[in-house]
């Protein structure tokens, strides 16, 4: 997984997320039907959310999104957005993550 820092212009609210940020950070993790690294990677996320106080996992199907696909340019499955507490994009990631890369890729969100 390459961790991409973002400049933080775009933002996401809990109404393109279809629910509430988390109170630190957010990690939002786009997946498809037919994704195998989507699996791990909901894994993965949900491991590191339950370890740090104030952050949420958000998996969006790409699929059933497509206009939010487009808007944030992503271009493949499994991708992962750090969105700070404020909804800001502050690291993007394409590919099944390593749970060290999220853990410092939330270091810029919180």
């Amino acid at each position: 997984m390459g961790v991409v820092p973002e400049d933080g212009d775009e933002r996401l609210t809990a109404e393109d997320l279809g629910g509430p940020l988390g109170e630190r950070a957010t990690l939002v993790h786009f997946s498809s039907a037919f994704c195998a690294p989507c699996r791990a990677t909901r894994r993965v996320l949900g491991e590191v959310a339950g370890m740090v106080d104030g952050v949420r996992h958000v998996e969006v199907d790409a699929e059933a999104r497509l206009e939010l696909v487009r808007r944030l340019r992503v271009t493949g499955t499994p991708t992962v957005l750090v969105l700070d507490a404020r909804g800001a994009i502050v690291r993007r990631a394409r590919g099944l993550p390593r749970r060290a890369d999220v853990i410092a890729a939330l270091g810029a969100a919180v």
